[in-house]
């Protein structure tokens, strides 16, 4: 059975608090720490390793950029695909199917999302490049 507590302690805490509608983002490191994301994303993708042979180099590139991507919120996606160009966007494509081979922990979600904005970006035509691409990363 149950014992009797006389304790109210547990009252003393407000759950309002806590609540996500509530919830205010610092304007000045919002901006930034976005900015800052875009150039992360424009400094991996600039010279991927797709001409190299070294597995190790390959595996650790993915890694950084599946790191980066995993950085970005969510309603920052599409702006972060709108800042790539034509190529830039199939390169994140081939890495986003690369990650699909390689599922972690929460990276599937990361990438379908990463994945809708840029097929609304590139279009049916950037999976076929990607796909039918003789070099990958």
């Amino acid at each position: 059975m149950s014992k009797n507590t006389v304790s109210a302690r547990f009252r003393r805490v407000d759950v309002d608090e806590y609540d996500e509608n509530k919830f205010v983002d610092e304007e000045d490191g919002g901006e930034n720490q976005l900015g800052n994301l875009m150039e992360a994303l424009h400094a991996v993708l600039k010279n991927p390793p797709i001409n190299t042979k070294n597995q190790n180099v390959k595996d650790r590139a993915e890694g950084l950029v599946l790191k980066v991507l995993s950085a970005f919120k969510s309603s920052d996606i599409e702006k972060g695909v709108q800042s790539l160009d034509k190529n830039g966007v199939d390169l994140l494509m081939k890495y986003i199917y690369k990650g699909f081979e390689r599922p972690s922990e929460n990276s599937s979600a990361v990438l379908l999302q990463w994945h809708e904005k840029a097929l609304a970006a590139g279009g049916v035509g950037s999976i076929v490049r990607v796909l039918t691409a003789r070099k990958t990363v």
